[in-house]
C-alpha cells in the first residue's frame, strides 16, 4: 500500500485533535466569543517614522566621511537600483500576504518612500562600511 506524504500529516492532525480534546462549541450548546484583537492606531505611520529615523542614521554614518572618488556616480546609481529592487521584493511579499493596503494615498506614499529610503541606505551602509567592496 502506497502512503501519500500528506496523508501522514492528516492522520497526525486528526490524532492531535482527538488527544487535545478539541470540540466544536456549537455541539456543546454555547457560543464562545472570539477574542477581540485591538489594532494599534496609526501603525503604518509609526513604522514609516521608525524606518526614516533608522535610514537617516545609516545615511549619516555613510556620508560623514568623504566617499571614494572613483566611479562615484556609477556606484550611487547601482546602489540605488539594488535598494530599489530589494524594496520591490518587500512590497511584493507584503502584497502576497495581503498586508499592503492603505487608507489613503498619502499614507501609501509615506510608507513606500520610507521603505525605499531604508533599503537604499542599508545597501549604502553595507557597501561603504563593510570594506569588502572597496
Amino acid at each position: 500500500m502506497n502512503w501519500d506524504f500528506l496523508d501522514i500529516f492528516g492522520i497526525l492532525a486528526d490524532a492531535a485533535d482527538l488527544l487535545g480534546g478539541a470540540s466544536n462549541s456549537s455541539e456543546i450548546g454555547y457560543d464562545q466569543k472570539a477574542p477581540v484583537k485591538k489594532k494599534t492606531k496609526h501603525l503604518t505611520e509609526k513604522i514609516s517614522v521608525v524606518l526614516l529615523l533608522v535610514s537617516s542614521i545609516l545615511l549619516f554614518l555613510v556620508f560623514k566621511n568623504p566617499l571614494p572618488a572613483e566611479n562615484y556616480a556609477q556606484i550611487l546609481i547601482v546602489i540605488s537600483l539594488i535598494g530599489f529592487a530589494i524594496s520591490l521584493v518587500i512590497f511584493f511579499i507584503l502584497y502576497s500576504l495581503e498586508k499592503y493596503y492603505f487608507k489613503n494615498v498619502l499614507q501609501w506614499i509615506f510608507f513606500t518612500g520610507s521603505v525605499l529610503l531604508f533599503c537604499i541606505s542599508l545597501v549604502f551602509c553595507i557597501y561603504f562600511k563593510s570594506g569588502i567592496f572597496i
